[in-house]
């Protein structure tokens, strides 16, 4: 049984930072690969960043890249987001995920265990 559970979110002026954390129970036997989504206001839930197993590999969307960067300490089964130079525009509750998969493998969608998010506001 996988269970996710975000921290770390919270109120930012623009500009500044924020940094995610996911603890994932059940993460230990087989590889998962882990992302993070959001969802603003109004619109769907979209793709934010994903690591693959051991965290060698990473993706990001174009939205984000140069500023979110993701990472993971298999160790304490958690993953994290590391938000800097942040924008109204990344004000959404944001979603981390989980699915077994191969080990290099950085999926961008299809995952198979979600938290219950955690609210980013970031105001300008």
């Amino acid at each position: 049984q996988v269970q996710l559970v975000e921290s770390g979110g919270g109120l930012v002026q623009a500009g500044g930072s924020l940094r995610l954390s996911c603890a994932c129970s059940g993460c230990t036997v087989g590889s998962y690969a882990m992302g993070w989504f959001r969802q603003a206001p109004g619109k769907e839930r979209e793709f934010v960043a994903t690591i693959n197993w051991n965290g060698g590999s990473t993706s990001y969307a174009d939205s984000v890249k140069g500023r979110f960067a993701v990472s993971r300490d298999n160790a304490k089964n958690t993953m994290y987001l590391q938000m800097i130079s942040l924008k109204p525009e990344d004000t959404a509750v944001y979603y981390c995920a989980a699915v077994r998969t191969l080990p290099w493998v950085t999926p961008t969608g299809n995952y198979d265990y979600w938290g219950q998010g955690t609210q980013v506001t970031v105001s300008s």
